[in-house]
């Protein structure tokens, strides 16, 4: 019976616009065919159910009790169509439509809420949900399905995600004034033999000595610094480990030690001097931020040329 509805679907259009009409003609003129084609398609669909529709006389057709319970049936189904052709009809004139977007804590504040305010703005109709997750998280949730975008530092694993960069960052080591000298202070040396290289850098009583706030092992910045490390022959010896670079940039803040952070986002900080940068043996090349997709939808377009545009 299912393949039967499918496959005459005309035939109930037909039926239906009979009924309201009440009459062939009215109907056959209102549905712009022919009164044969008509009465030929009430006929058919008769057959196919086994059922009597209309009783017909000279002034035109009345509903059967079988037509009546027909006809409530469809007047819901046509009725739920007109609906939906009128709610697609809406999202394309409102631009409707929704986005899900994966981003890190730290992405989402500096460099993702800078930037959204304007864009809901100027599409006021699109639902804009956010994950806030590392980004492996992002990257599985971009490969499965689950979200649209991601806004993401560059790395490998990328698989067959598409990658737009948008900003470098870069990263650096960071502190108070206060820290260093009361850290030159418990080790009876001054700040300039404390930061001092000139032996080895690996052997500077500062990597030795002093406390290092960085983010937990799975962070993807922080495997990156301990590469660059690692590279540098340099090993910290007390490590303060936390989940994300707002803490790191407040426990410096408060002399608690050294933190490895964005220097992009502690700008604020260096040029008022709550924070100095710690000039360090070994360098850390600049990394790419960006946008990464899957699947290049109309409201994924939309949002990378409005954020791209908005970060120029």
């Amino acid at each position: 019976m299912s393949e039967n509805i499918s496959a005459n679907l005309n035939l109930y259009h037909i039926f239906y616009h009979t009924a309201k009409a009440g009459n062939i003609s009215l109907a056959a003129k209102q549905l712009y065919i022919s009164q044969p084609a008509v009465s030929k398609s009430i006929a058919k669909l008769e057959e196919l159910l086994d059922t009597t529709l209309f009783y017909r006389n000279s002034r035109g057709v009345k509903l059967t009790p079988e037509g009546t319970v027909l006809m409530e049936e469809l007047t819901h189904a046509f009725s739920a169509i007109a609906r939906g052709e009128e709610a697609l009809r809406k999202i394309h004139g409102l631009g409707i439509g929704q986005i899900t977007i994966g981003v890190s804590t730290t992405l989402c504040k500096y460099m993702l809420l800078p930037h959204l305010q304007q864009y809901i703005q100027d599409n006021p109709h699109i639902k804009v949900s956010i994950a806030c997750q590392s980004t492996a998280e992002t990257i599985r949730g971009l490969i499965g399905g689950t979200l649209d975008i991601g806004l993401i530092g560059e790395t490998a694993g990328l698989h067959d995600l598409s990658f737009l960069p948008v900003m470098e960052i870069n990263d650096s080591f960071v502190t108070t004034r206060r820290y260093l000298n009361n850290l030159s202070v418990r080790l009876g040396i001054t700040e300039a033999e404390l930061c001092s290289y000139t032996n080895s850098p690996a052997d500077s009583r500062l990597w030795q000595d002093g406390a290092f706030l960085m983010l937990n092992h799975e962070n993807i910045s922080r495997r990156y610094i301990d590469s660059c490390l690692q590279q540098g022959q340099i090993q910290l010896s007390q490590i303060v480990e936390t989940s994300t670079m707002d803490l790191l940039i407040e426990f410096a803040r408060i002399d608690m030690g050294i933190a490895c952070v964005i220097e992009n986002f502690v700008k604020r900080e260096l040029e008022d001097g709550s924070l100095i940068r710690l000039p360090i043996p070994t360098a850390f090349p600049s990394r790419k931020i960006g946008l990464a997709w899957k699947n290049q939808t109309s409201p994924v377009n939309q949002f990378i040329s409005a954020m791209t545009s908005s970060m120029e």
